[in-house]
């Protein structure tokens, strides 16, 4: 009977073994869907934020990107539509910086650059407008570096040159500025873009600069930029400087006397900047002959005879003849006599004697050039706040100044300000308390609505969720497939049986245990059982005896 008993377990046993190692197999895959999912969850969880790298770039500008990204190994991707290129947010700045020392993005502006890549066999018209593209992206590079300007574009109307001067014709320039949202520019930063714009092209004037905002506004009017008053930005600002430069003087110097935030000045500066040039052509009264210069002399002198000369001489042909020679007479007194009456005959009855002397006028010419700035007249308001003392029952109590310390105050801020009472300097100090603005309740923003809080909150339920997902399949199917995996087996504890049980129990259609002591723990339940319900066992054995006839 034993070895029957023998005989029929040992199917079983086999049968068993071969659903141990199913169950085995299909618990191993069980536990490797599990660690997959759980795997997936926490990746999910670690998933990086991705932020806006650059947005709004050209497609050159994205291509040369990209291509350094992959090369700094920073992974990215592309935003809905292509127009931003979205990198992790702990990558961000880094990428920014090194990036920029690459000379990205460009802003798809081409400069000199351009000239590097001539070819041979290049024509002088190509030439010429590979020039003009390199000079325009130029241009706007230095304009875009102004903090308040985010994008701009050059375009120079350069006219041919010509040999004659009548066809010269002078070049012309256009910007376009795209500012940055809620940035504007002052008068005197159009100015400056519109001179660097005009001396960076040959024969450029000033006037023949447009700037023109993206919302299609015209900054380069001149009498925007100069002003109503047909000044100068520089002029403006050094009018704004001075007058700035006097309110901190007298604030500097009376803070320390009445405190901090009780005091305040204005002042206002008349500045003169015209420049005078005067020319001034100064006669000195007639002086004594003596003292003056002669400068040309004139003399002129005439004879003339009264009545008509008569003839003297021997008639005939001797008259015609030239003189002998003279001989002394032996008496000279009938000479000299006839002489003198010859004299006498021919002397002059009239003489007339002109002479004209020119003098140097004495004069003086004086050159007066008066400096360009002045200021004419100098207006200076100051508004001094009561006294903060602490009364005789411990409240703040507020008193005016004392006329004293009225005096101390103007005294100082006249010295301050440069008072000149002949220049016609005003000066008015008051004395009264300030208003106490009323505190604007701002209106606290909900947690929920705080966008610190939002990022806050996005991340930690993420990183919950993830942690309440990996809990649940570890707790729920993890440890359970373990434990049933290492488990040894289990002797499964006796038990009244009917015969159908024992019959299906040792018959081996019900699962028995499995193991490396599998046989020997089934045949030591079969022992026990047949200890303690013979009848059953006799019953079993009957059958199999039935069964074998």
């Amino acid at each position: 009977m034993a070895i029957a008993s023998e005989s029929a377990i040992t199917p079983n046993v086999l049968g068993m073994t071969q659903t141990a190692v199913g169950r085995k197999l299909m618990l191993g895959v069980g536990i490797a869907a599990v660690v997959a999912m759980m795997a997936a969850v926490w990746m999910w969880s670690q998933k990086p934020d991705y932020r806006v790298l650059f947005s709004n770039f050209s497609d050159r500008d994205g291509g040369a990107i990209v291509a350094s990204l992959q090369q700094l190994n920073i992974p990215y991707k592309f935003a809905e539509g292509g127009s931003a290129i979205l990198v992790p947010a702990d990558h961000v700045y880094d990428a920014r910086l090194k990036l920029a020392s690459q000379g990205l993005p460009k802003g798809g502006n081409v400069g000199f650059e351009l000239m590097e890549n001539q070819k041979l066999g290049v024509s002088q018209f190509l030439e010429q407008v590979n020039f003009q593209r390199a000079l325009e992206g130029e241009l706007a590079r230095s304009i875009q570096s102004v903090a308040a300007v985010q994008a701009a574009r050059v375009h120079l109307a350069l006219p041919k040159s010509s040999v004659f001067v009548r066809d010269l014709q002078k070049p012309t320039a256009s910007v376009l500025l795209n500012l940055n949202q809620g940035r504007t520019l002052d008068p005197q930063q159009v100015s400056a873009i519109v001179h660097l714009v005009a001396s960076s092209v040959p024969d450029l004037p000033a006037k023949n600069v447009t700037v023109v905002d993206q919302s299609g506004n015209l900054l380069s009017n001149s009498d925007r930029i100069a002003g109503s008053n047909g000044l100068d930005p520089s002029q403006l600002k050094y009018v704004q400087e001075l007058q700035q430069s006097i309110v901190r003087r007298i604030e500097s110097i009376i803070t320390p006397i009445v405190g901090p935030n009780n005091v305040r000045a204005e002042a206002t500066a008349d500045v003169d900047f015209s420049r005078v040039e005067q020319a001034a052509e100064t006669y000195k009264p007639n002086q004594t002959p003596e003292a003056t210069t002669v400068r040309s002399q004139q003399t002129s002198e005439s004879k003339s005879t009264n009545g008509s000369i008569q003839a003297a001489g021997v008639p005939g042909a001797l008259s015609n003849q030239p003189q002998p020679n003279a001989a002394a007479p032996i008496n000279g007194a009938p000479a000299a006599n006839a002489a003198a009456g010859t004299n006498a005959e021919a002397a002059p009855s009239n003489m007339q004697k002109d002479v004209t002397v020119n003098y140097e006028v004495d004069k003086t010419i004086r050159y007066v050039q008066q400096p360009m700035v002045g200021l004419k007249r100098l207006s200076v308001a100051v508004v001094v706040n009561h006294r903060q003392e602490i009364g005789k029952d411990g409240k703040p109590v507020s008193r005016p100044l004392s006329d004293a310390e009225k005096t101390q105050i103007t005294d100082l801020v006249k010295e301050a300000m440069g008072y000149n009472k002949e220049r016609g300097d005003s000066l008015n100090v008051v004395n009264s308390p300030f208003a106490v603005p009323e505190k604007e309740k701002i209106a606290e923003v909900p947690v929920w609505k705080q966008p610190e809080a939002l990022s806050m909150a996005k991340d930690t339920g993420k990183y919950l969720l993830a942690g309440l997902v990996l809990l649940y399949l570890f707790f729920k199917f993890l440890k359970p497939m373990l434990a049933r995996l290492a488990a040894p087996a289990v002797q499964t504890a006796p038990r009244q049986m009917d015969d159908d049980d024992a019959i299906v129990s040792l018959g081996g259609s019900k699962p028995m245990l499995s193991g490396p002591r599998a046989y020997e723990d089934n045949l030591s339940a079969a022992k026990q059982l047949a200890k303690q319900d013979p009848k059953v066992v006799a019953n079993v054995v009957k059958s199999w005896m039935g069964s074998n006839e």
